[in-house]
This record gives C-alpha cells, sequence and structure tokens, in this order.
C-alpha cells in the first residue's frame, strides 16, 4: 500500500511514520515545506507522482489561543487545507484519514456523559469552529474519507500538555503548580492513535469515528499523576477555569466514546 502523510514532522505524524517506516508499505512523509496544504497546487504537486492508495492528514493549526487572533491562518489550515486534501482523494481514488477534535462540541456536557460520534457539535471557540469547517469540506468533497476526532493528545515530540508541566516542573523545582480541576477529558497517546490508524487502513470506516483512549480525568489529575511518575517534588494546587484565564474558552467536558470503533470491532484504544 501506498501511504501519505501530511504534517508528519507533529507528534502524530511523527509516531505514525516510526510505526510504518519497516511495515513494507511505500511512504510518502511531507510536511512544510515541501508541501503547504493549504495551496491546493502544491497538494497536487507533493502528492500526484507519488499517487497514494491512503492519505493521512496529521498537518493541523493547533495553537487554541492563537486561533482567536489569527482566524484567517488558522481556517486555511484547519479548514481549506483538508478540503485540498479530499478534493485530491476523490480525483485520484484515495482513501483520506483526517484528525479532527473534541473542540468540534461546546462542552457543557455533565460530566462523566461522554459525546458519541451522533451529537450535535457547537464548538465555543475559534479552534474548534475551523476543525468543524474542516470535518464539512473533507465530508463536501470525498465519501472516501475517515474523520478521526481525538482529544487531549500527547507524545514524545511537539507541543503537548505533559511537555509544558515538565518544563515548569524542571525550571521551577520548589514551586507548586496551579491546574484546572474541572475540565474533563481522555490523555491519548499520540502512539497509540497512529495505531488506531494503522488498524483502520484495510478497514477503513466511512465517516466520523471518535478515537481516544478509555477512562477520564481532570487536567490536574493528569499533572498530578505525570510528576508522581516522573518523581518529581513539585505539589500541583487544583484551581478553576475562571482562576485561569485563557484567550480562547475550554470545553469542561472533552471525554469522547469510540462508539463507531467498538460497533465495528475495530478500537484499539
Amino acid at each position: 500500500m501506498k501511504i501519505a502523510i501530511t504534517g508528519c514532522n507533529g507528534q502524530l505524524g511523527t509516531d505514525l511514520v516510526g510505526l510504518l517506516q519497516d511495515s513494507g508499505h511505500a511512504l510518502c512523509a511531507v510536511d512544510l515545506p515541501d508541501i503547504d496544504i493549504t495551496s491546493e497546487e502544491s497538494v497536487q504537486a507533493a502528492l500526484r507522482e507519488f499517487a497514494p492508495d491512503v492519505i493521512v492528514n496529521c498537518a493541523a493549526y493547533t495553537n487554541v489561543d492563537a486561533c482567536e487572533t489569527e482566524q484567517g491562518a488558522a481556517m486555511a489550515v484547519n479548514a481549506d487545507g483538508p478540503r485540498n486534501l479530499a478534493r485530491f482523494a476523490e480525483q485520484t481514488g484515495a482513501w483520506l484519514f483526517h484528525v479532527s477534535t473534541d473542540y468540534v462540541f461546546a462542552g457543557d456536557r455533565a460530566v462523566p456523559q461522554p459525546y458519541t460520534e451522533t451529537d450535535t457539535t457547537g464548538p465555543v471557540s475559534q479552534y474548534g469552529i475551523t476543525k468543524l469547517c474542516g470535518e464539512k469540506a473533507v465530508a463536501e468533497e470525498t465519501d472516501r474519507c475517515t474523520i478521526l476526532r481525538t482529544a487531549w493528545l500527547y507524545g514524545a515530540t511537539g507541543h503537548n500538555f505533559l511537555e509544558a508541566i515538565l518544563k515548569r516542573a524542571l525550571t521551577f523545582p520548589n514551586e507548586p503548580l496551579r491546574v484546572v480541576n474541572d475540565q474533563f477529558g481522555s490523555p491519548t497517546w499520540s502512539r497509540a492513535l497512529a495505531e488506531q490508524i494503522i488498524a483502520l487502513l484495510e478497514q477503513p470506516i466511512q465517516g466520523v469515528c471518535h478515537a481516544t483512549s478509555e477512562g477520564y480525568c481532570s487536567w490536574h489529575d493528569f499533572a498530578s499523576a505525570f510528576l508522581r511518575e516522573m518523581a518529581l517534588p513539585n505539589e500541583v494546587l487544583p484551581c478553576s477555569t475562571a482562576e485561569f484565564p485563557r484567550p480562547a474558552p475550554r470545553p469542561a467536558n472533552s471525554i469522547l466514546e469510540n462508539s463507531i470503533l467498538k460497533e465495528a470491532g475495530l478500537n484499539v484504544m
């Protein structure tokens, strides 16, 4: 199988390339500046000669707070880019896997009730709006697609919550950390999501699927467990979202249920 991975230098893309490089599949792993998914011409130039059977789009504008002020750039990467890839997939007969997010939901559901694939979306941030636009753009261009919504992604590379917590703890080893305890979700290892994508390569599911790890916790729970695992002494103090304001609103409930993957017997998260 010929597999193209866009956004290959991010945490998910890096893990996916690592798992596939010795799999016997032919890989075309591309990122800026070799491909700019916001340009249809760039997509054509980067992928047409390789002629992939599958495209996995790991590219995204993920700076949630910056999306509030850089709405044009966010929309270009998170909506126009997926549209260009979906259009290419439809033209060439490739299958597109596109990664989306829990931020397409309002997050106001009572914890721990999860969101399923059939629940009504209602993003409250510009990031969520642009990612939902990306989902709709993909679906408008092709039926040959799997849209995977994930949440609270972390990995060995790229920027993520654990990296930020670790950096803070190492920089200020004797200071307590304040972390919100009223936002809940399912921390999801990027390698686990990469393994889920690989499990779907031979049996892709058309449409939207949720793909997060099982269980749930708060950011405070997550930080506390991580620092214990790292044997770091920093105390982790709980605080509310109101006490830690950010430019972009965060969903209070980001818990997703992998209903469709489970129904198909293909859930490996």
